[in-house]
C-alpha cells in the first residue's frame, strides 16, 4: 500500500463515519451518532499524521494527542472542542459511563456537537 493509499483509506473512513453519524442522528440514536463523530475526526487526524510524518499513525484514540502529533496549529476553541468530542469515545464504550452519557446525549446536545464535528472536519480537510 502506498502512502497515498493509506491517506485515502483514512480519509474515506472519516467520510464514512460522518455519513454513519448522520444516519444515527436521523434515527435519533444520539449517543451512537456522537461516537461516530469522534471516529470521523480521529480518522481524519490519522490521515494528516500520515501526510506530515510519512509514518503510520499511532494506535490511540485521544483526539488532542493525535492533533498534536499531526503538528496542527489550533485555536483554544478547536482544542476545547477536541477535548469535548474525545469524551464521546469513552462514554460510548465503557458501561460505567454509558448511562450518564445517554442522559446527556439529548437532541440539542447532539445537534450542537454534530455541527461542531462538521466544522472541525472542514478545518482538518484543509491540511
Amino acid at each position: 500500500m502506498t502512502e497515498q493509499d493509506v491517506v485515502k483509506y483514512w480519509r474515506e473512513g472519516a467520510d464514512d463515519a460522518l455519513v454513519t453519524a448522520q444516519a444515527l442522528m436521523d434515527a435519533k440514536r444520539y449517543h451512537h451518532a456522537l461516537f461516530f463523530c469522534h471516529l470521523a475526526i480521529e480518522k481524519m487526524l490519522k490521515a494528516i499524521i500520515v501526510v506530515v510524518s510519512h509514518e503510520p499513525p499511532i494506535p490511540i484514540h485521544d483526539l488532542l494527542r493525535l492533533a498534536e502529533t499531526a503538528k496542527l496549529v489550533m485555536t483554544d476553541e478547536q482544542r476545547d472542542s477536541l477535548r469535548e468530542v474525545d469524551k464521546f469515545n469513552i462514554a460510548a464504550r465503557y458501561e460505567n459511563y454509558k448511562q450518564a452519557f445517554y442522559k446527556k446525549a439529548t437532541a440539542p446536545f447532539a445537534l450542537r456537537w454534530f455541527a461542531c464535528t462538521k466544522e472541525l472536519l472542514l478545518w482538518l480537510k484543509e491540511h
